[in-house]
């Protein structure tokens, strides 16, 4: 009834307002159609605190060295024979352009990076997981326990030891020479294909790896089902199990390929970029160029190059994930 107090408690809103209800009204929040109060400049800066010691070990370790290779690039820097560095703008980017030996660079880092990344790790990790997922645990372990070793080897020392493998009388060709097959200087006749072997060789197991968490979140009910519909193992494979785990894939390319371009230490230790360029990439071109020909400025414009056509890659491997969602 009006006027006898049964309704709900009247609310204050701290001006002294009176309302229909007889009382005041109480705000807990923004008033509809206000504007919120605004924020203490220094709880804003207490919100951002915590994060000034990672934003300078990023801007000191991270933007600093990018920051100052960008500035020798566009320098005429050398290690040795000079006094001072005078700057040159683009002229280190119009020489590696015309220079044959970075474009031979340049194709080479592509056959390496499709090889041994697009094609072998992936393929080969992909591989490895499905067969595992449907293997005995002992076969698991086994075959876990091999692929892992080679992946926490240190890369100086998986070099050596593909290099022992690959070499002239090594243990490739005294396979051969025992099955009476033809033997070879592998590292002198097919550099690149034995420097991508061993990158696969080494790097599978982080494939592996992402693949077999990928392919275990799939409901083993989707593949049964597909099975009672009469599907093969590969239809089932290539319709059911691919599909459900493409960004999977897609992540996995892209940290893949990203590795493989900084590839340095497996491809100096077997064939230092040889024998006549033949296995030499953009890190190797770039490493020879600045420390052992001493041109620091053009050197770090390969590098910039290279840095270039890593994030080509990205975007596109990010394009695809985008789409995908």
């Amino acid at each position: 009834m009006p006027g006898s107090g049964t309704g709900p408690p009247a609310r204050v809103d701290g001006t002294g307002a009176g309302t229909p209800g007889g009382g005041r009204r109480t705000s807990y929040g923004p008033v509809p159609g206000g504007t919120p109060a605004p924020r203490h400049p220094l709880r804003t800066a207490t919100r951002w605190l915590p994060l000034a010691p990672a934003t300078a070990l990023l801007l000191a370790f991270l933007a600093g060295p990018i920051g100052y290779c960008v500035y020798l690039a566009f320098t005429d820097t050398q290690l040795t024979g000079q006094a001072t560095a005078s700057f040159v703008g683009l002229a280190n980017f119009r020489r590696a352009f015309a220079d044959d030996a970075f474009r031979n660079a340049v194709l080479l880092t592509l056959v390496f990076t499709v090889l041994s990344s697009l094609v072998g790790q992936n393929t080969l990790g992909l591989a490895l997981a499905a067969l595992m997922r449907r293997a005995s645990r002992t076969v698991r372990t086994l075959t876990g326990t091999v692929v892992i070793a080679a992946w926490v080897l240190p890369e100086i020392v998986a070099a050596f030891l593909l290099y022992t493998f690959f070499n002239r009388r090594g243990t490739l060709d005294a396979v051969l020479e025992w099955l009476h097959l033809p033997t070879q200087n592998w590292l002198f006749t097919l550099p690149v294909l034995a420097v991508s072997f061993a990158n696969v060789w080494r790097g599978t197991a982080f494939s592996m790896l992402v693949y077999s968490a990928a392919l275990a979140e799939i409901p083993q009910d989707i593949d049964e089902a597909a099975q009672v519909d009469g599907a093969s193992g590969p239809r089932r494979f290539w319709h059911v199990t691919l599909p459900m785990i493409r960004r999977s894939v897609a992540t996995n390319l892209m940290l893949n390929t990203l590795q493989t371009l900084s590839v340095f230490g497996l491809i100096w230790a077997m064939t230092r970029g040889g024998p006549g360029h033949r296995s030499e990439t953009l890190p190797v071109f770039m490493y020879d160029q600045a420390f052992l020909k001493s041109l620091i400025g053009y050197g770090t414009a390969v590098a910039l190059l290279l840095l270039l056509v890593g994030a080509v890659f990205s975007a596109v491997y990010l394009r695809l994930l985008r789409e995908e969602v």
